[in-house]
């Protein structure tokens, strides 16, 4: 039976044009984008625009000048024949792995005893966390003066009645790059202790109770229990104090400039003197190349694990 239209049959309602929005509604959609447009243009163009620049100027003959007269892996085979830069690779393989280790080792140390609840922990943190807050300059300085051998601790002990006692390792070819050592551990250690008491303080007591109560001792229940929960801290104290050796330059500028002779010479010294005051700009940028490749070979393997185990 077929359905017929009268007057009394409700016409369907056409759709309303949906409202042009105003111009307050679009400033407030762009407004953000205005915002972090400055930000992100000079990231671009500083960054990673200055990025690609260096590695362009590594393929070619750049001396005082940048030049355009690409020489290919000319100036990387010419780095790996310098003995300088050996030296240098040589000194940060030391400096960073003891650098490394130990900052982290301390660092958990430190973080496992104010998580104890011990009194004046504040205080105690604060003495920690304070020569974070100096510049690596004023650092070198400091420790320059402590490790001469003419006034600073080798004397004061002298001075004692230790007549026998000697510390002169910044004046120890040998021993140089052991004293940069010291001074970013003095630097740093309290940093990574942060980061790892932030870690603890975000486990859940339960966890540590259940254990206890299982009968596990303290030093196990750290062991195996909450330092694995921590894993994620260990990557991030891993990226953080390798990035810190790999492109350490105001320290060592400040320690020992190198000294004696090369001896504790790094790579960010040596791509600063080969790119500003001896006018080889393709040798610095190859080298300066070579330390961003040092970096990337220890980010990327964590981005690839953590982005794996988020997609699992």
């Amino acid at each position: 039976m077929e359905h017929v239209l009268t007057e009394s049959t409700p016409k369907p309602k056409r759709s309303q044009p949906a409202p042009k929005p105003s111009f307050a509604d679009r400033l407030q959609h762009w407004l953000p984008k205005i915002v972090l447009a400055p930000t992100a243009l000079v990231t671009v163009v500083c960054i990673y625009g200055y990025i690609f620049w260096t590695a362009a100027l590594s393929f070619t003959n750049s001396r005082f000048l940048p030049s355009f007269n690409f020489v290919g892996f000319a100036q990387y085979e010419k780095l790996m024949e310098n003995d300088r830069w050996i030296t240098s690779i040589t000194n940060l393989g030391v400096f960073g792995i003891l650098f490394m280790v130990i900052a982290i080792a301390l660092g958990v140390g430190l973080a496992i005893l104010l998580d104890q609840n011990i009194r004046q922990e504040g205080a105690i943190r604060t003495i920690y966390l304070y020569p974070m807050a100096l510049s690596f300059i004023v650092t070198g300085t400091a420790w320059k003066w402590i490790l001469n051998p003419g006034l600073g601790i080798e004397k004061l002990m002298q001075d004692w009645g230790f007549t026998d006692f000697k510390f002169d390792w910044l004046v120890d070819s040998e021993m140089a790059v052991y004293t940069l050592v010291i001074a970013a551990l003095w630097q740093s250690s309290g940093f990574v202790m942060a980061m790892f008491l932030a870690g603890l303080r975000g486990i859940d007591p339960s966890i540590i109770k259940a254990a206890q109560i299982d009968g596990a001792s303290l030093p196990t229940i750290y062991l195996k229990i909450i330092l694995p929960c921590l894993r994620p801290v260990v990557f991030s104290a891993v990226i953080i104090t390798s990035h810190i050796a790999i492109k350490s330059f105001d320290l060592v500028t400040a320690m020992t400039a190198g000294g004696p002779g090369y001896s504790s010479d790094l790579p960010a010294l040596f791509m600063y003197a080969h790119s500003f005051t001896r006018g080889q700009i393709g040798l610095g940028a190859a080298s300066a190349m070579m330390m961003l490749a040092g970096i990337l070979a220890i980010l990327v393997p964590y981005l690839y694990s953590e982005l794996r185990e988020k997609k699992s």
